[in-house]
């Protein structure tokens, strides 16, 4: 039996073969024009005759391209303070989906009016789906993009409240309102599941310069006992320092936060969860001689899945650390640290003392900060969000943040970092001479020291000369099975990161 083809004259198949390479070629023309206003709105209209709308989609796509452009080059300060602005970030947000819209609009209207009058089905479907697919490479990053504002809205706004917690005025033209020093508490809360409450292990004031954005960093030992409490009910219940609450909290400086929490007597009128940081921002005050303006809380596993969501840190070990509960050791060595062995490198106190880590972990610090680059932090942004907000707790509030982004960008204009420790042998930790800290301490932030210095507790009347002798002695406030081949340096000065960090 004959085929139909067959049956069929030789001019009507040549015929459908001039006809189909036409048709192809015009699906090829329509989706390359589409493409090309994908890339640059416009192209297609211009194409086709239609000048005006043509025009003025290529006017909006050139204003829009340049505005970023020029944004991004000379603005980048300027949008870093909007990024930390809520409002702002609502308004990009939206603004973002809007543009997804628009231009997955621009794509489908292209190809419509580009799209040849008379197709196959196999042809139209293939047009269609090439649509589809540009529409979907315009969709997927404005969508990421959207979320990713979305996101950070929520960390930002679940970190940061709004307004002064002590109800202090906030200008925002001048944020500082005179001061020529922020002093921030920087605390590493040591909460687990088998230890009830929060013990604050790490314990920093950040003075920053906020004309220069220099930065003096002053480090309290966990172990500093009988520190004197501020005046009001603390004070009365322990006038001569804080001496803790039986055995379970023999009166170290790392308990003052817990004990605010479990007793809200002592902080009247705070709520739950900020008694601890109110009394002991209060206490360390008084230590330094110093106004603590604000603290920042970081839950040290909380801190681990951070490192973890930026891949890792990059960190110098010059010699072994313990590491885990199985005898394991961080070798020494140029090592990429997980955020479970970071949490070890700075806490770890094996063959070492609560005061050698306490150095390794303003290093840490010190290597995040320079590690933390705009792409990783991209790459890894949801994960690092949510991390972000179970590991940290603050009371700046949302209004001040614009102006630590410009205190930040000074830093990076030239700033400095330095860091005074006061731990044996400069101060005897079982009993300090919070004169000679106070002293100290005014001369590292460059203030006078009659200015700096509040009032003593009965605790802090010790002879300076006398406490002087104790806090030099060898032995002061060393951790028992530490080792050490030479005695340490009596360090009163601040010094550079730079200058004791591998």
């Amino acid at each position: 039996m004959a085929s139909r083809s067959a049956a069929r004259p030789a001019s009507e198949e040549e015929e459908d073969a001039e006809g189909t390479a036409p048709r192809t070629r015009g699906l090829l023309r329509a989706l390359g024009l589409t493409l090309a206003s994908t890339l640059v709105w416009g192209v297609a209209h211009l194409r086709v005759g239609r000048r005006w709308a043509g025009a003025l989609l290529l006017a909006l796509f050139l204003a829009l391209a340049s505005a970023g452009t020029v944004a991004g080059l000379f603005f980048r300060s300027d949008l870093l303070q909007l990024a930390v602005r809520p409002d702002w970030l609502t308004g990009l947000a939206a603004g973002i989906l809007t543009l997804g819209l628009l231009w997955i609009t621009v794509v489908i209207r292209s190809y419509q009016i580009v799209r040849p009058e008379t197709m196959s089905l196999g042809a139209r479907s293939a047009g269609v789906a090439g649509v589809i697919l540009l529409c979907f490479a315009v969709a997927l990053p404005t969508a990421w993009a959207g979320y990713s504002t979305y996101l950070y809205r929520d960390a930002l706004t679940s970190i940061f409240r709004t307004g002064d917690s002590h109800g202090r005025p906030i200008n925002i033209k001048d944020p500082w309102n005179g001061q020529r020093r922020v002093n921030v508490l920087l605390l590493g809360g040591d909460a687990a599941a088998n230890r009830e409450g929060v013990r604050t292990d790490s314990m920093t004031v950040a003075s920053i310069d906020t004309k220069t954005g220099d930065t003096v960093l002053l480090s309290l030992p966990r172990n500093l006992e009988r520190v004197p409490m501020p005046q009001g009910p603390a004070r009365d219940r322990f006038p001569y320092g804080f001496t803790g609450d039986g055995p379970a909290t023999p009166g170290l400086l790392n308990e003052v936060y817990q004990y605010a929490e479990d007793h809200p007597d002592v902080v009247p009128g705070a709520r739950k969860n900020e008694r601890g940081p109110e009394l002991l921002k209060a206490t360390i005050s008084g230590i330094l001689g110093i106004p603590v303006d604000y603290y920042v809380l970081v839950d040290m596993f909380g801190f681990a899945d951070i490192i973890d969501a930026i891949g890792g840190v990059k960190i110098k070990i010059t010699q072994p650390i313990s590491y885990g509960l199985e005898g394991g050791v961080l070798q020494p060595g140029d090592r990429t640290l997980s955020g479970k062995e970071a949490l070890w490198y700075g806490r770890s106190r094996t063959n070492s003392d609560d005061y050698t880590r306490m150095g390794r972990q303003k290093c840490l610090l010190r290597a995040i900060a320079r590690q933390a680059d705009p792409r990783t932090v991209l790459t890894s942004f949801d994960r690092l969000a949510a991390a972000t907000k179970r590991a940290i707790a603050t009371d700046i509030p949302q209004e001040l943040l614009p102006a630590f982004i410009t205190l930040s960008n000074r830093f990076n204009d030239g700033g400095q970092v330095t860091s005074l420790q006061f731990v044996p042998p400069l101060i005897y930790t079982g009993n300090p001479d919070f004169a000679l800290i106070r002293r100290l301490a005014a001369q590292a932030v460059a203030t006078s020291p009659e200015s700096a210095s509040p009032s003593a507790s009965p605790s802090a009347s010790a002879s300076p000369s006398a406490s002087a002798s104790r806090s030099t002695s060898p032995q002061a406030g060393r951790t028992p099975g530490a080792t050490s081949s030479k005695q340490p340096t009596r360090q009163t000065k601040p010094v550079s990161l730079d200058a004791t960090c591998p």
